[in-house]
């Protein structure tokens, strides 16, 4: 019996719509299928054939459905586990975040039997990808963005990374939802030698990438350094328990002095759960006094306060032969701080979440100087906006991220979280150093490559040589203009073609 004999035309292709959505995420890690992400985009563009504006929504709805709800439903483990909410409510708020964020796929197949005549040639290969990124541009920034799973991230260990330190994440996903719609006119509507030229377009966007990939668009500067990151496992549940601070500052030390022969060692987001006020003279000043007499930067996570102690901040210490602080600017709604304040405010005794009300950062750029170097900091979420990394070039040396994916548990989350740290490594042609509180940290090469890392959920350090870079790839230089811009165009084209 076929699928096509049970299911009337219709909820068949709202059914490959779904099942579209949740192969995307084979795609992303830990699972690196990254063609999947291509077939996934053809079978969307298969759903969406023959549907009205509106069945054409609802089936991109339910690929984002597919894709946000499979890739992204850790979330509940942050608001149940962690937050102390109600596992139903948790669940009910995951639901509802996730039928939100495929609304934007809902635009998608909306847009694209409005404003196209497609699925055909001109809606599969101008107006498909180009819809596909700018509404994926549009999910990374507005209401403060969420650039989770954008598609160009799944690519990193495929040839079309080679388009990440041109055209950045989104580049990628712009080349990867093009190969979706030629493999899907190539096997749908290609006739005569429309079929060998959409295969040939194919080899030259993959095949291009491939070859951007063997560019160094970044040079060495100085000697390499020895670096070093250090996990010290402490599990979400008692991080911030004040009978567990002196255990987590003991293995935060021990830690430490192993690595001491290195130039560079960097612990956690709040690796120290208390503020650095008043853990400045029995810990700090020591700790900074150790690190002068062997020659080592620390860079730590750690609260800091004003004075009057009226505001907080999530912020990064860097202490040794100089000390300098950076200071997290883009905050993560609801874990760090409370939209709408005057009329959410009842949410945070059901959400009850330790430093959630910290304030933003208002430093112009996220540069951290550490001993000779200027550093691009980032602190946890934050490496997720490729954009605001890229201030810090072209001064910054290399990269930190420091995290605390314990919030998310044993799920696809720490692994998702490295592999877009890995995209900003090769986006701006910098190494990174990784840590997070319970994995997975990593050090990472200028091309995204990792080459060590300390596995999730267990205590030790990573060491390893890295070299600090000077100039700029292109997409340091302009960011997601060119792209965005690309796409604006690649649709203005297409609507004025499917008019005609």
């Amino acid at each position: 019996m076929s699928l096509s004999s049970v299911l009337p035309p219709s909820r068949r292709s709202a059914l490959i719509a779904f099942l579209a959505g949740a192969l995307a995420v084979s795609s992303f890690a830990p699972f690196g299928g990254f063609p999947l992400a291509v077939l996934a985009l053809a079978l969307l563009l298969l759903a969406l054939e023959g549907a009205t504006p509106r069945a054409g929504f609802w089936r991109g709805w339910l690929f984002g459905v597919g894709l946000m709800g499979f890739g992204v439903f850790w979330i509940r483990i942050s608001l149940n586990e962690f937050g102390n909410m109600p596992a139903p409510v948790a669940q009910l708020l995951t639901l509802v975040f996730v039928a939100a964020m495929a609304l934007y796929y809902g635009v998608l197949g909306w847009a694209l039997r409005r404003l196209a005549a497609g699925p055909d040639r001109v809606g599969a290969l101008l107006c498909f990808p180009a819809l596909y990124v700018l509404l994926e541009w549009l999910r990374g920034w507005l209401f403060t963005g969420f650039p989770w799973l954008a598609l160009g991230y799944g690519q990193i260990d495929g040839p079309l990374a080679g388009w990440l330190p041109l055209l950045g994440v989104y580049g990628a996903s712009l080349v990867a939802a093009l190969s979706a719609g030629l493999l899907w006119w190539s096997v749908r509507r290609a006739r005569g030698r429309g079929r060998p030229l959409a295969l040939t377009a194919l080899v030259v966007l993959w095949g291009g990438g491939w070859a951007l990939a063997q560019l160094d668009w970044t040079h060495p500067e100085g000697a390499p350094l020895r670096a070093s990151v250090v996990q010290a496992n402490i599990p979400q549940a008692i991080k911030w328990n004040p009978e567990t601070g002196p255990a987590t500052v003991r293995a935060y030390l021990e830690l430490t002095r192993d690595h001491l022969d290195a130039d560079v060692v960097v612990w956690p987001e709040t690796a120290l759960p208390d503020f650095l006020d008043v853990l400045r003279a029995p810990l700090i000043d020591p700790l900074a006094e150790r690190a002068r007499e062997t020659g080592t930067e620390i860079v730590l996570g750690i609260p800091v306060r004003e004075p009057d102690g009226g505001r907080y901040y999530n912020a990064l210490l860097a202490i040794g032969s100089v000390e300098d602080r950076y200071f997290k600017r883009h905050l993560v709604p609801f874990g760090e701080f409370l939209p709408f304040k005057a009329w959410l405010g009842p949410l945070i005794a059901w959400f009850e979440v330790p430093m959630s009300d910290f304030s933003r950062g208002e430093a112009a750029r996220p540069l951290l100087q550490v001993g000779t170097h200027p550093v691009g900091a980032s602190i946890c979420y934050e490496d997720a906006f490729g954009a605001e990394l890229i201030e810090a070039l072209p001064e910054a040396r290399y990269l930190i991220n420091v995290s605390n994916d314990a919030w998310f548990g044993d799920s696809l989350a720490p692994h998702q979280h490295l592999q877009i740290a890995r995209a900003r490594a090769l986006e701006s042609g910098r190494d990174l150093l990784r840590a997070t509180n319970t994995g997975i940290s990593a050090i990472i090469d200028y091309r995204g490559r990792v080459i060590e890392r300390v596995p999730a959920f267990v205590r030790g350090g990573a060491s390893a040589e890295i070299q600090p870079r000077v100039g700029a790839t292109p997409f340091a230089r302009l960011g997601n203009a060119p792209v965005v811009v690309l796409a604006a165009l690649m649709l203005a084209l297409g609507i004025a073609l499917a008019r005609r």
